[in-house]
């Protein structure tokens, strides 16, 4: 592990558990754990720390589960469950950097796409490969993948 600081990210959500446990919010530190739980797991499974942008990535995935996950219990009629994803995301992206505007993610796809100098569907890996690490957290990738496509469908 090394004696290197490790991540800021992390030590704020370690921080918001303590806060949450002497506060005894459960519903918060039930979900403070949740994320807590998942950095753990990627650093047992590849044996090293998480750094910012490592627990970035876990977060936008943990983001876009309860999204997914809201969509079916809304379907489902279970507001109940409904409203507990919803806490989780709420939550979650708290941890996340501020989500992106429209305006500012379309110039970004413009960047990319004449940085790669895409012209085509082929070249949508490409360009996803540009915009992924400066998006990470900040935008839903599936939104971001549906804009490029469009782009370079058009």
């Amino acid at each position: 592990m090394g004696d290197h600081t490790g991540s800021g990210l992390k030590s704020r959500i370690s921080e918001d558990m303590k806060t949450a446990m002497r506060a005894r919010d459960r519903q918060r530190l039930g979900a403070v754990r949740l994320i807590l739980a998942e950095i753990k797991q990627r650093e047992v499974d590849t044996r090293t720390e998480c750094s910012d942008q490592d627990i970035m990535g876990i977060l936008d995935k943990m983001a876009k589960q309860r999204r997914d996950s809201m969509a079916q219990y809304e379907r489902g009629g279970r507001e109940d469950l409904v409203a507990q994803e919803r806490f989780e995301l709420e939550l979650i992206t708290t941890y996340l950097p501020e989500a992106l505007s429209g305006e500012a993610l379309e110039r970004l796809i413009g960047s990319a796409i004449s940085e790669t100098q895409a012209s085509a569907m082929k070249d949508m890996g490409k360009v996803m490969g540009v915009l992924r690490p400066q998006l990470l957290g900040r935008a839903d990738m599936a939104e971001v993948s549906k804009r490029v496509k469009a782009r370079l469908s058009g």
